[in-house]
C-alpha cells in the first residue's frame, strides 16, 4: 500500500463545508490530516465540526481582504503551521455579457481570483520558512472552453491558472509546488437543480457520458497534496470525463 504521508499534515481548505470542498475534507480526514476549513456560513461550519471531530473551522468572509492576512495568521496559529493550502471557495454570478453589472463582474473576480492570490501569498510566506509546501487551486473546465453567460467566472478561473503557473516558477526553488485542478461537471447541489433536458445535453458533451463526483476531485487533491506528486508543479490536473483534453 502506498503511503501518501498525509497523516498529521496541516491543511487549510477554503469552502470546505459543502459540495466539492466537503468531499475533499472527508478524504483528508480519513487519511489523518489536520484540517482547518474556512467558510462564511457558521451553521454549516458547526455541522461539519460536529461530524468530523478534531477539525478546525473559521467563519470568515473571504472577500474581506483587509482582514485576510490576520485571519490567515490565526488559522496557522490554530493548526501550528501549514503544509498544504487548497483554494476551493468560489462564486458565480451568471449573465450574458451586455447585461452583466460591474458589481457582478467585480465580486466574482475578487473572490475567485484576488482572494486566491492573497491566500497563496500568505501561505507562501509560511512555506518559505518550512522550505516546502503544496498549494492547490481549484479552477474549472470552462476556464479552458469558455461558457456563454459566465464571462466573469471563466475569466476568473482562467486567470487562476495563469497565476498558479507564475507562482510555481517563482517558488519552485523553495520546494513549494503550486498546481491546479480543473473539474468538469460534478454532481453537486448546483447540478442537482438542472433540468433533465439540459443535463442530457451536457452529458452528450462528455465522452464518458456521466458527471463526476466530489470524490473524483478529492482524489486529485490527495495526489497533488501528497509526496507522490513531489516533482509536479505549475500543472493543471483535468478531471472531466474527457470533456476537455489538453
Amino acid at each position: 500500500m502506498i503511503d501518501l504521508k498525509l497523516k498529521n499534515k496541516k491543511i487549510i481548505l477554503t469552502g470546505g463545508s459543502r459540495g466539492i470542498g466537503l468531499s475533499i475534507l472527508e478524504k483528508l480526514y480519513a487519511l489523518g490530516s489536520e484540517v482547518l476549513i474556512i467558510g462564511s456560513n457558521q451553521e454549516n461550519l458547526d455541522k461539519v465540526k460536529k461530524k468530523y471531530t478534531g477539525i478546525h473551522a473559521i467563519q470568515f468572509n473571504l472577500n474581506d481582504h483587509s482582514k485576510l492576512a490576520e485571519m490567515f495568521k490565526d488559522a496557522t496559529s490554530m493548526l501550528g503551521g501549514v503544509d498544504v493550502l487548497i483554494n476551493n471557495a468560489g462564486i458565480t454570478k451568471d449573465n450574458i455579457a451586455i447585461r452583466m453589472s460591474k458589481e457582478d463582474w467585480s465580486q466574482v473576480i475578487d473572490l475567485n481570483l484576488t482572494t486566491s492570490f492573497l491566500m497563496c501569498q500568505e501561505a507562501i510566506k509560511v512555506m518559505i520558512k518550512n522550505k516546502s509546501g503544496s498549494i492547490i487551486n481549484i479552477t474549472s473546465v470552462v476556464a479552458h472552453l469558455g461558457n456563454a453567460g459566465q464571462v466573469n467566472y471563466t475569466s476568473s478561473k482562467a486567470a487562476v491558472i495563469a497565476m498558479s503557473k507564475s507562482l510555481a516558477r517563482e517558488y519552485a526553488k523553495k520546494n513549494i509546488r503550486i498546481n491546479c485542478i480543473s473539474p468538469g461537471f460534478i454532481e453537486s447541489d448546483m447540478t442537482s437543480v438542472l433540468k433533465d433536458d439540459y443535463k442530457n445535453i451536457l452529458l452528450k458533451t462528455i465522452p464518458m457520458e456521466k458527471m463526476g463526483t466530489g470524490e473524483d476531485v478529492a482524489n486529485g487533491v490527495v495526489f497533488l497534496a501528497s509526496e507522490i506528486s513531489k516533482y509536479i508543479t505549475g500543472e493543471t490536473l483535468h478531471i472531466n470525463g474527457g470533456m476537455y483534453m489538453a
